[in-house]
């Protein structure tokens, strides 16, 4: 079968395509060229030439690339599994260029290659412009097939492919902010999931995209476009799927009860969103214990969801989840790491705003040094949480503090103006925003002033 001629359709600074050109070159080459590794080497000798059959001099020199596109598609299967996602890139593309030596580049084999790479690009590297390019290149191409396929099992096939690539381009809309497109082609991929369940019989087997992923999908979109009991009634229909197929224990959940809460949330159905938020948690206790990223993340929502109820009877949940959330990050995180520290910073403001003043100072305190490991000491972060501790003294009359906080700030803020003078050679002019606050302008002013409270 001779091979059809290679057309790429490039992206903008894609250097996947780039790297992997080269190679389609050589595999095109293969078919007509005889080196060892990818046709039988023909000696020149006489006399062997002479007593050559002609089954031997007819050898099918596409088997190699055929052997090659396999090694490629089990190949990206183990790269996933092994998250090393920007080689199982590498390898989708492989499989576009074998697919085009392979089959031919209207071939729909070749569009499903192309339909693979677009559904990597959108999940495995996040890429939606590059997976709305592709994909919509293979749509073309499968539009054009559809209904003049030669068995019912290749139209079959076609509609799982089609499926694929109306949900990549919908989500690739949905991450570019573009909610009605995005329901859209979730909406034309859900159709189409119908459209093939009926002639399978209610049956859907061998496809990458699940109901569960279109109906979270619909969800996100539904959302985008202001539509909330919409994507309330997409995410609960998720929910039951995942259910039916895995039980009310699976980890699977997790997200989806996260996600409808906040929904709950939007809809101030306060007390919805907490019981959602308090069964992801026991899923997470139970499949990851007390101590994971896991939990602390869930009991970090599930306190925002107490303050946010803003029940008087809801204050000691919403400190107990706090010290939950932060002593699983600690545990597993370290104390120094980002979700800790910003738990600790939720939590202090939770506690300013409810009249503990004296616990969200000693909090932040402890927490600074944790701060200046995980920004070093002229970062505008560990600024941020001395002039916290400043605002939270100054208001009692502690001036004394106030003022000590005050010039670290300051002394901070000259150093990293300094800094920034010397490695970006321009004149200095750089304040933190912060130290426009009212309140730390009126620190500034007792210092100014030289107030006889603190000399």
């Amino acid at each position: 079968m001779p091979a059809s001629p290679i057309y790429i359709p490039t992206v903008t600074n894609d250097t996947d395509w780039n790297f992997c050109f080269h190679l389609s070159q050589q595999n095109k080459n293969s078919a007509h060229q005889r080196p060892d590794e990818l046709c039988f080497t023909y000696e020149s000798r006489e006399s062997e030439e002479e007593s050559r059959t002609e089954e031997e001099e007819n050898i099918d020199c596409m088997s190699l690339p055929k052997e090659k596109l396999a090694q490629s598609q089990k190949k990206i299967v183990q790269l996933i599994k092994e998250k090393m996602n920007i080689q199982a890139n590498k390898e989708l593309i492989r499989c576009v260029i074998l697919s085009r030596i392979v089959f031919g580049q209207e071939h729909w084999k070749c569009a499903e290659a192309l339909a693979n790479l677009a559904y990597g690009y959108l999940t495995l590297r996040g890429f939606p412009a590059q997976a709305k390019k592709h994909a919509e290149s293979a749509k073309n191409k499968l539009l054009a097939l559809k209904g003049n396929m030669a068995s019912d099992e290749e139209e079959r096939e076609i509609l799982g492919v089609m499926i694929l690539l109306y949900y990549t381009l919908g989500m690739a809309w949905l991450l570019q902010k573009r909610g009605k497109e995005a329901y859209f082609y979730l909406q034309k991929a859900d159709r189409t999931m119908k459209e093939l369940t009926e002639l399978n019989k209610g049956y859907v087997y061998n496809i990458q995209v699940t109901e569960k992923d279109l109906e979270i999908g619909l969800g996100r979109a539904s959302l985008a476009i202001h539509r909330l009991n919409l994507a309330l009634s997409h995410f609960e229909k998720a929910i039951d799927d995942v259910i039916a197929a895995k039980g009310v224990d699976t980890s699977d959940l997790i997200s989806l009860y996260e996600e409808i809460a906040q929904m709950e949330q939007l809809r101030r159905n306060h007390g919805q969103a907490i019981q959602y938020l308090k069964q992801a948690y026991s899923i997470c206790v139970s499949s990851f214990t007390e101590n994971s990223p896991q939990t602390g993340e869930v009991s970090a929502l599930l306190a925002k969801a107490y303050a946010m109820s803003g029940e008087p009877q809801h204050r000691d949940a919403v400190e107990i989840y706090f010290v939950k959330s932060i002593s699983a990050y600690k545990a597993t995180l370290g104390p120094e790491d980002c979700e800790t520290l910003a738990t600790i910073e939720e939590f202090c403001k939770w506690l300013v705003q409810n009249g503990n003043k004296q616990g969200a100072y000693r909090l932040l305190k402890a927490s600074l040094k944790s701060y200046i490991i995980n920004y070093g000491v002229c970062n505008e972060k560990v600024a941020e949480t001395l002039y916290n501790m400043s605002r939270i003294c100054f208001p009692k009359g502690e001036i004394r503090k106030a003022i000590q906080m005050l010039r670290k700030q300051i002394h901070q803020a000259r150093e990293e103006e300094e800094k920034m003078t010397l490695e970006n050679s321009v004149s200095p002019s750089y304040i933190q925003p912060y130290l426009f606050d009212p309140h730390l302008r009126k620190c500034m002013e007792w210092q100014i002033r030289g107030c006889a409270v603190i000399t």
